[in-house]
Order: C-alpha cells, then structure tokens, then sequence
C-alpha cells in the first residue's frame, strides 16, 4: 500500500561502462568513487530512503546519517531491468526520484524543485537551454507504464511519448546549471571535472 506524500530515491548504477573502458563508477572523482556524489546527491533530495540498484561487487560506500541508503544487486546491464527493479522495490513511494550513477554534478536542490512544483503532474523534470535533464521525479501512475519497458528504454521515453501526444502532465523546472546534462561516459569526461564543485544548495 503506497504510504501518501512518501517520496524515495532511485540511483542506477547497474551499467556496463563499455564507452568509458572499465568500471567508471568507482573511479575517483574529488577523493571518492564517481557514484558516491550521485548517492549524495540523492540524499540531499527530500526522501525518506534511497535505493542503489547496482552490478554486483560495486561498492556503494557507507552511510550512516542522514536517509538510509540500500542497494539492489542486479545481474543486468539494460536500462530497463535496473529502473525496473527499483521501481518494483519502491513500490510503497508515491513518487519516486530518479537518479543516474554516471552524472555527479547535479545541483543539490534540483530535487527539492522538483517536489514542490509536480502537483498533479505524472513527472517533473528539470531543464536548461530547452533540453531536461536530471533528476527526474516520477509519480506511481507511471509505474505499470514502467514496469513494461524493454531493453535500454527508460522513463525518458514514456515522458516523449506523452509530449508528442499533447498531454500536458509532464512538469518543468528551469535550471540555470547546465549539470543537469552532465553525465560521464569516457575518461576525459571525468578529467574535465577536476576542478568543476557541486553547486550548494539554496541558503546553504
């Protein structure tokens, strides 16, 4: 039974990492795997619990203050099959966050934005120079629609789908950090980001 107003986050990190070379997540970034600063970020997002769904032997690191964080093992590199497990795990969330593993510069209070301007939307999505990025926020209406994807599909495409059919349930929130795209996929990505902080957030 979904429990009202409970929000979750979800982090993929479950990929194969073939552009990259090898095990990009645990490559480090600022003195600690690349995933660690997609798992703050998620903790910084107002959840009550977060869920890594990862490949197995990933180190997810240690966190005891602050949300709880678990982890998912899955024996699969699809899109799908990770967005999937985590949805079905956090089945009980209203809505649920969605975070990518490879992208460690998102703005700590994206999240927050997000929560306070999906209303009755079925997804909010934050955006800069007309392109979303992440996270994203999802309602549980989305959920059966989810739990029949394939491949490496992903919530992206259900959202396209629904914009190409004039819905208008899907919310954006303008972004100033163009981060909300910035995802690693080879080497000289994460080279690049050496000297590149997380932004705070808000008041902070």
């Amino acid at each position: 039974m979904k429990r009202p107003g409970t929000l979750a986050a979800l982090v993929l990190a479950a990929g194969a990492s073939r552009r990259f070379g090898g095990d990009k997540l645990s490559a480090p970034l600022d003195g600690e795997p690349l995933l660690f600063h997609a798992i703050r970020a998620a903790r910084a997002a107002p959840v009550a619990r977060v869920l890594v769904v990862a490949r197995p032997g990933l180190d997810c690191g240690a966190w005891p203050e602050g949300p709880p964080v678990e982890v998912l093992r899955i024996d699969s590199h699809a899109l799908s099959e990770s967005l999937k497990a985590g949805i079905a795990a956090l089945d009980e969330a209203e809505q649920v966050f969605v975070f990518l593993g490879d992208m460690p510069r998102v703005p700590h209070g994206t999240a927050s934005q997000l929560a306070s301007a999906i209303g009755g939307g079925v997804a909010a999505l934050p955006r800069h120079g007309g392109r979303p990025g992440h996270p994203a926020l999802l309602s549980s209406r989305l959920f059966p629609e989810i739990a029949a994807l394939t491949g490496d599909q992903g919530a992206g495409r259900l959202l396209r789908d629904r914009l190409r059919l004039g819905l208008d349930d899907v919310v954006f929130v303008e972004s100033d950090d163009a981060a909300i795209h910035l995802d690693i996929d080879r080497p000289e990505d994460l080279s690049a980001l050496t000297n590149r902080p997380v932004r705070p957030s808000p008041g902070t």
